[in-house]
């Protein structure tokens, strides 16, 4: 004997059924409602179960998804006083044997009921073979189905993953159609809430983000908060809170705010590692309380949604920056391109555009094969060094007399030796450049200018003795004495002069000479050979000290010699009684790492007084009345 459920309310649907069947084969059972029959099913008395779609509470298609809930395998027969395609073809994908239209058929639901138990059922009434044959096959299939309309819900949330709204519409009305909400709602933070502390965000309200079943209207002046109420119990315990519950029966606020959403339930929305909002669900559109296991799965299904909300307003954050960044950019007057390891290029502004397609139009991308060779060459090695490029200057051969100025800077994350992406800068510097020759050239004139002065003021110092001579040659002629002094006055005056003249070539040169490996030692005792034939006669001497002495630079010899030459000079002349120059040599490293020869000159004159240390620093100063004094650029 086979045991057969009646599922629908008490009509004539069931002594109906009783009427066309056998009652020595058939046992019949009848219940209202899927819950009461959940032991039933359990227990697995029950072979069977005829529905009538027409007298149930709720929806067909709820009724066969709690019967597959509590035994997946029953068969399942429908009966319908009207063919209803909206629901028919999804019973069938859930494992509906047949939908059967009324009145009751005897023959037809005994040859049906037949094809279950074939063994055990009485002989059915002949049916087509072909129709025997497909039977298995549907019941091979069910199973797939279900799983792939499973998958077709899924995908079709995927579809609004990066829009939170539609995200969150789309969740609550598969949430509907599975469990029957009446309504639902969820709160949710400010997105801000996803990228700083919680404890630090100065809003503590939560606001509606999705409604389903209640008057939007509602929500304009309404809002959850973190502090109190149905939010602030969400927020500090993580758990889920019933209308009928203990803590709230004894909040007033919570009854409140439960009695305005019409609300049973509120559950929670965590990201894993921070409260992001809260869900609030009226009870079933039958009244029907929600088990401990839906609860659990939705607590962890809303779980997952927070994951998915906060990843969109991570993408709605980088989109802003990303707008913002390129807002930047575009405003900026020098060329900004960005590069990725790929070699292609993420970002660029106009100005950049102008620089590398000139003449082209503005909507023609560019692309990293448009760098010159020597841009893009730099900036591969930058890419896989990490290091940054400081900046340079860059004249494209087929523009002559632009300068560019260009920096490269490597953008990488932590610990990482390679870069992610490298920021070219180009900025045009050929007005500056321009403006700065001039200066440069200005510059020199006023030099040549103050030089020629100076220069007129020493030959002229310098003659001063032979035009003396001169004017007494006519007297004193043949006195010894006067021809001594003669040749002592035009000794001197040629010296002089060919110092001057040598300093002057020496200045118009462009370049000291060549570079070369220099012993200091050497340099000191040259230098100081070359000042001593203009310092004034005495025993000079020269004292040297320091870990430096015994080193060797890298320069011009000629040209550092003569510098060092005229800096002794000037010692030697401080104090022409007792001439002595003492030179300090110190080596040292910088932060670089590169090395150093740093040397000190002094005399053994008295210093200067006030008012020459105010003017020392002036170009061509000297309280002497032998030399150019010091130059502009603080040399001799």
């Amino acid at each position: 004997m086979k045991t057969l459920l009646i599922l629908a309310k008490s009509s004539g649907f069931e002594p109906a059924i009783r009427a066309v069947l056998d009652a020595q084969n058939y046992r019949l059972v009848l219940m209202e409602t899927v819950l009461k029959t959940e032991s039933l099913l359990a227990s697995g008395m029950i072979d069977a179960c005829l529905v009538d779609a027409d007298l149930t509470d709720i929806a067909p298609i709820r009724v066969v998804q709690q019967l597959r809930t509590f035994k997946p395998d029953c068969p399942i027969i429908m009966f319908a006083a009207a063919r209803q395609w909206e629901w028919e073809e999804e019973a069938y994908l859930l494992g509906v044997r047949h939908i059967l239209a009324k009145p009751i058929r005897g023959r037809l639901l005994q040859a049906l009921l037949g094809r279950l138990w074939p063994s055990d059922a009485p002989p059915p009434a002949p049916f087509p073979a072909p129709a025997r044959q497909r039977e298995p096959a549907a019941e091979s299939s069910r199973k797939p189905v279900q799983t792939l309309e499973a998958l077709r819900d899924f995908s079709a949330m995927l579809t609004h993953s990066l829009r939170t709204e539609a995200l969150l519409n789309q969740f609550l009305l598969l949430l509907r159609e599975i469990l029957g909400v009446n309504r639902a709602a969820i709160f949710l933070r400010k997105p801000a809430g996803a990228f700083r502390n919680a404890a630090a965000s100065e809003d503590r309200g939560l606001r509606s983000a999705c409604a389903m079943g209640l008057a939007h209207g509602l929500f304009e002046h309404f809002e959850l908060s973190l502090d109190r109420g149905i939010g602030g119990y969400a927020c500090r315990h993580g758990r889920i809170l019933r209308r009928d519950s203990e803590e709230a029966l004894r909040n007033r606020e919570m009854q409140k705010e439960f009695e305005l959403l019409g609300a049973q339930l509120a559950i929670p929305i965590l990201d894993r590692e921070s409260f992001l909002g809260v869900a609030v669900f009226d009870t079933r559109l039958t009244e029907e309380p929600f088990t401990n296991e839906e609860l659990a799965l939705i607590f962890h299904l809303l779980e997952g949604l927070g994951l998915a909300v906060k990843n969109s307003w991570l993408h709605d954050q980088l989109a802003v920056n990303h707008e913002i960044m390129e807002a930047i950019l575009s405003q900026l007057g020098s060329g900004c391109v960005v590069v990725d390891r790929n070699l292609d290029i993420v970002q660029t502004n106009l100005a950049a555009s102008r620089f590398f397609l000139p003449g082209r139009p503005a909507t023609t991308r560019l692309e990293f094969s448009h760098l010159p060779q020597v841009l893009g060459s730099k900036a591969f090695e930058v890419l896989k060094t990490g290091v940054s490029c400081p900046p340079f200057e860059y004249s494209p051969p087929d523009i002559p007399g632009a300068v560019y100025r260009v920096s490269i800077s490597s953008f990488k994350q932590l610990n990482s030796l390679a870069a992610n992406a490298v920021l070219l800068s180009i900025e045009d510097a050929t007005q500056q450049e321009r403006t700065r020759q001039l200066e440069v050239e200005t510059s020199k004139l006023r030099l040549i200018k103050s030089m020629a002065e100076h220069l007129a003021h020493e030959i002229g110092n310098s003659l001063v003795p032979l035009s003396t001579h001169q004017q007494l040659l006519a007297e004193k002629r043949e006195d010894p004495d006067f021809q001594a002094s003669l040749a002592g006055a035009m000794a001197d005056t040629v010296k002089r002069i060919s110092r001057l003249a040598n300093q002057m070539i020496l200045l118009a040169r462009d370049t000291a000479g060549p570079a070369e490996l220099v012993p200091v030692r050497e340099l000191i005792e040259e230098a100081f050979g070359e000042a001593k034939e203009y310092a004034p006669a005495g025993p000079a001497e020269v004292q040297c000290e320091g870990d430096g002495i015994a080193a060797a630079v890298y320069a011009s010899r000629a040209g550092l010699r003569h510098a060092l030459a005229e800096v002794m000079l000037n010692a030697l002349q401080a104090n022409p009684i007792h001439p002595r120059v003492r030179v300090e040599s110190v080596t040292e490293t910088d932060a670089q790492g590169r090395p150093w020869l740093r040397l000190a000159i002094r005399d053994s004159g008295n210093g200067f007084t006030t008012e020459t240390a105010l003017k020392a620093q002036e170009p061509f100063f000297s309280t002497r009345n032998v030399g150019l004094g010091i130059r502009a650029d603080g040399g001799p």
